[in-house]
């Protein structure tokens, strides 16, 4: 797929969220969904967990890499895929790829966690490093696809990623139609968007969750114009990223609104997640209960959905050690 071929929102719709959860069938995890009294209580609102830290990979982002793997010719299976991540989509593309019999190249930061640099290399990938920037990333894949012209599969900014991504919140509509609003987590808006689409589909609202330290959708959102992420820093590091042309196109159209949060809460969020529900979640997939905690549900809302986008974290450095909760 040309880089035009993925930025042309126009193929993007809930018939493509369809074919896409038919596709992974066989592959992906429908992950199951909890909720906890304490927590409903605390937010005011009934709370639905849909936990993708149970995922393959322990994260969403196998859904969109599966998806767009599969869809793959013959032909373009035996060039191999290349991408750019932080770590969870390049984990679900390592295993995406071996599942296909198709090599995988994966260029990751160097300063990326050491548990997700280990999940990519289990899986058999190619790893190349980088400068932790996204211009150095993009640079490194362009430079490789010189010399090999792989299957490029963009972590967000592809159709078939959105409608990977977008699988999960259809399952979570199908376990629970009544949900009035959905949450999830929004770095480059590959989650945000497929389940913007899924959610618009079923008549719920859809929210944006994202950390104040990296508040660029919010910005970008709010300006009508994509903001670029400068320095953040944020214990989130799955939402150090940037939105792009087709997540920015249907984040625009479709999601109500794009609510931050203090790092504080994304902590306090990860806590209250193990102690209520025993589910380890990384602060990525911890932002959108720490918006419920931090600013409450939407006026006139009384059931809710959240996407539990990621679990990979490094146990030996758990962020509330120090912070009392």
């Amino acid at each position: 797929m040309s880089i035009s071929e993925a930025t042309d929102t126009n193929n993007v719709t809930i018939a493509d969220i369809a074919v896409a959860a038919e596709r992974i069938r066989p592959y992906a995890h429908r992950t199951p969904v909890f909720s906890s009294h304490g927590i409903n209580e605390l937010v005011g609102a009934k709370v639905c967990f849909k936990a993708e830290n149970m995922q393959k990979v322990g994260a969403f982002k196998f859904r969109g890499a599966c998806n767009a793997v599969f869809s793959l010719s013959d032909e373009e299976v035996a060039r191999g895929v290349i991408t750019h991540s932080s770590g969870n989509h390049a984990a679900a593309l390592a295993l995406a790829a071996r599942l296909r019999g198709c090599e995988a190249v994966i260029v990751m930061p160097d300063n990326a966690p050491t548990v997700k640099k280990d999940a990519v290399a289990s899986y058999g990938a190619r790893i190349e490093f980088c400068d932790s920037n996204e211009e150095a990333r993009e640079a490194a894949v362009r430079a490789l696809q010189a010399q090999t012209p792989r299957e490029l599969v963009h972590p967000f900014n592809d159709v078939r990623i959105v409608a990977g991504q977008g699988t999960a919140a259809r399952e979570l509509l199908e376990d629970y139609p009544d949900l009035q609003a959905v949450f999830a987590p929004v770095g480059g808006g590959g989650l945000l968007s497929g389940t913007a689409i899924a959610a618009k589909a079923h008549g719920a609202a859809v929210y944006g969750a994202e950390p104040a330290a990296a508040d660029d959708a919010a910005r970008s959102l709010r300006a009508g114009k994509i903001i670029p992420v400068d320095h953040p820093r944020t214990i989130a590091d799955g939402l150090r990223t940037s939105l792009g042309p087709v997540t920015f196109a249907i984040i625009r159209r479709d999601v109500n609104d794009i609510v931050t949060v203090s790092e504080r809460a994304i902590i306090r969020a990860m806590r209250l997640l193990w102690e209520r529900l025993k589910l380890v979640v990384e602060p990525s997939g911890a932002v959108p209960l720490a918006v419920l905690l931090e600013h409450g549900v939407p006026s006139g809302v009384e059931r809710v959905g959240v996407i539990l986008s990621g679990g990979n974290v490094d146990l030996g450095r758990l962020p509330w050690t120090n912070i009392p909760p």
